[in-house]
């Protein structure tokens, strides 16, 4: 049995358990984990009886590459994706099918209701997306290939930064340096701020030019066979003022001591309770609003997450971002990044750029 095969077996376990004949699946990124194709405008029916991929006539080649093993619909372009769905759907002889309560799409639902009245659907959330926090050997090694990217692009942007350069220009630069360095995209569209902009953690490039700031914030990530990095380093471009050295050293503490402690059986609440609790020790505790991290996989943010709501204990093969931050408004903001592997013995920081302060300025 392939990995894929295996994926779905454990999957069909879950939807039986959950008290379902079988799991319509909607979520292209979990079409993708359980089969390996990458396309879109198709849906995946696992039943105890077969598993059916519903696609159209533009991957029936794609198909065949991606995962020739499957059984496949393709619906003719005179059909919905919806009632070819029905249509496979019915062939089962299904009783009681989940759903993908997070993906499908209230219309599609309804629609699903009225063509099938005698069908017992039932609404489900997470399933595949658990499965997925723990990574296998290969996806950890396309997740360790995406971090090299962005590290080896982030080294060339650093290199060649001038003052001159607006945010904008460094963002589109290093989104050209990624795929120079063999990624696919970039993970995400790039945060590049300077200055007081940095106090935006999800902040859009501008034409403000760089020169004549003290710092630059930098968030990017690689996507390589599918599976994304996700980094944030500061750049010191102009003096290390006191204050800026104060509020760095103590993200930086914050994350480390966070790192230290990730081992199986911690929860990302107490891991981010860790870093949490650095900060507001330090005073500034109103200034760190969003959670510690994320896990990272076919979605740049997916489960597990290291916030205040999440009680699940981690497990070995989740791969997390821990990213503090500490962001002022009107002065400018400092996050730092790291991909961490959480392995049997404790964990692995998958990434290696360098964060100490010193390291952090560059020449102009």
């Amino acid at each position: 049995m392939t990995r894929f095969g295996k994926r779905r077996a454990r999957l069909l376990k879950l939807a039986r358990e959950a008290g379902a004949d079988g799991l319509l699946v909607s979520n292209l990124s979990n079409v993708t984990y359980l089969t390996g194709f990458t396309g879109d405008s198709s849906h995946l029916l696992i039943t105890s009886r077969d598993t059916v991929l519903v696609s159209d006539f533009r991957y029936i080649t794609q198909i065949d590459e991606e995962c020739p093993d499957l059984r496949t619909h393709i619906r003719p372009n005179t059909t919905l994706l919806r009632d070819a769905v029905i249509e496979v759907v019915t062939a089962t002889k299904a009783r009681r099918l989940a759903i993908e309560g997070d993906s499908f799409t209230i219309a599609d639902y309804n629609h699903l209701r009225e063509k099938l009245p005698r069908l017992e659907i039932l609404l489900s959330s997470g399933l595949v997306e658990g499965l997925r926090q723990i990574k296998d050997k290969e996806e950890i090694a396309a997740i360790r290939e995406a971090v090299r990217i962005a590290e080896r692009s982030f080294g060339v942007l650093r290199a060649t930064l001038r003052p001159k350069h607006t945010e904008k220009e460094l963002a589109d630069d290093l989104e050209h340096q990624l795929r120079l360095e063999g990624a696919q995209s970039s993970s995400f569209p790039p945060i590049v701020a300077a200055g007081a902009r940095a106090a935006l953690p999800h902040a859009r490039p501008t034409g403000t030019a760089i020169g004549g700031e003290d710092l630059l914030l930098v968030d990017w990530g690689a996507s390589a066979n599918g599976y994304k990095s996700d980094l944030t380093r500061v750049l010191v471009t102009g003096r290390i003022s006191p204050k800026l050295e104060r509020v760095y050293g103590v993200v930086l503490r914050a994350q480390e001591q966070a790192i230290a402690a990730i081992r199986p059986g911690k929860t990302g609440r107490e891991i981010d309770a860790i870093a949490r609790g650095v900060i507001a020790d330090a005073g500034f505790g109103k200034y760190f609003g969003h959670g510690l991290g994320h896990g990272i996989g076919l979605d740049i943010h997916e489960l597990p997450r290291l916030s205040g709501t999440n009680e699940r204990p981690l497990e070995a093969g989740m791969v997390i971002t821990v990213e503090p931050g500490i962001y002022l408004p009107g002065w400018g903001g400092v996050r730092i990044e790291d991909d961490v592997l959480v392995t049997k013995q404790g964990h692995e920081v998958l990434t290696s750029c360098p964060k100490q302060i010193a390291d952090a300025v560059v020449a102009n």
